[in-house]
């Protein structure tokens, strides 16, 4: 019995399919951005996440994980619902919250393109969560100390964000939410975008003594107060797209990867996949992979719609395909 996690070639974003041997337990983590522009160029092999889960032929979730509410992560959700509604759903904002404390805000008041992603991922979130309900499905509110059994042999230990964390998150939604349209409110939506990586939910999965780590958009300064010990990893996705503040030489230290998967995108936006992290973690030792294909000094990645690990028996396999 396997597990394979896939790393679907989303571009500039995140999309990562957990499928568990025998019992075809399937969980679905992010599905990047519903743009058209992120996947007009799909020379590097570029997939919307449905396409590519329509293509192997998938026939359920049985839990999503949205990890945090930005546009690359979360809007492409929304597709996927319309063909496979999950039956759990794992968000960090309280039950109802979308429904009964955020408000829609026109894209149109945007004054640039982060003003514009915020928005749209905002107001895709108020729908995913009315139409998960709508549908049936499970919302279930996860925060640091969350630990189930998801398959047989599965573990998930989520690592944060913590109570007060998310509280402080809640109110800085508050009161932008209770501004009025105009400049108050995109300054206020502005600064939590801004902060938003950080309130990501971190997960730690492990599988026959094999361990995976992803923290979303969690950057280097974002793991305090968990455990060194619970960072350890085999398998290490690198926070914010592998931009300078992605990771520490300690954070390196403590999750000891023998695999780092940046999902950072061809064109290496934002500075993502940079040289001098990419440099070190590689000379801590571990191998570098991508879920698209950045040029990275020394690595060649041929085009490819997901990066599959293949895990089992203490054995992990990598393949591009």
């Amino acid at each position: 019995m396997s597990l394979k996690l896939t790393f679907i070639n989303v571009g500039y974003g995140e999309a990562m399919l957990i499928r568990c041997g025998e019992t075809g337990f399937t969980m679905l983590v992010d599905a990047g951005s519903a743009e058209a522009s992120e996947y007009a160029d799909n020379v590097s092999g570029r997939i919307r996440a449905h396409e590519y889960l329509e293509s192997i032929g998938l026939e359920r979730i049985d839990l999503m994980v949205s990890t945090h509410v930005h546009e690359d992560h979360l809007c492409g959700l929304l597709p996927v619902v319309e063909r496979w509604m999950p039956k759990v759903f794992w968000h960090a904002l309280p039950d109802g919250y979308a429904e009964s404390a955020l408000r829609w805000v026109d894209p149109a008041l945007a004054e640039n393109a982060s003003q514009s992603k915020f928005i749209r991922a905002l107001d895709d979130y108020q729908a995913l969560c009315r139409t998960l309900r709508d549908g049936g499905c499970k919302l279930v509110t996860v925060l640091s100390g969350h630990r189930e059994a998801l398959c047989d042999g599965l573990d998930c230990k989520v690592l944060g964000p913590g109570e007060a964390p998310m509280a402080e998150l809640l109110e800085r939604l508050r009161r932008a939410c209770a501004l009025p349209d105009g400049a108050e409110l995109l300054k206020a939506l502005s600064a939590v975008d801004g902060a938003m990586n950080n309130y990501s939910v971190i997960l730690r999965l492990e599988y026959q003594g094999a361990s995976v780590l992803l923290p979303g958009d969690t950057n280097r300064a974002g793991y305090g107060g968990i455990d060194p010990a619970d960072l350890r990893a085999d398998i290490f996705k690198v926070g914010h797209h592998g931009q300078a503040d992605g990771a520490s030489a300690a954070l390196i230290d403590a999750v000891q990867p023998r695999y780092a998967v940046c999902c950072a995108s061809s064109d290496r936006r934002y500075n993502s996949a940079h040289p001098d992290l990419m440099r070190m973690l590689r000379d801590k030792g571990a191998r570098l992979c991508f879920s698209d294909c950045p040029p990275v000094e020394g690595i060649h990645v041929p085009p490819h719609q997901a990066l599959t690990f293949t895990i089992g028996n203490g054995d992990i396999q990598v393949e591009y395909a």
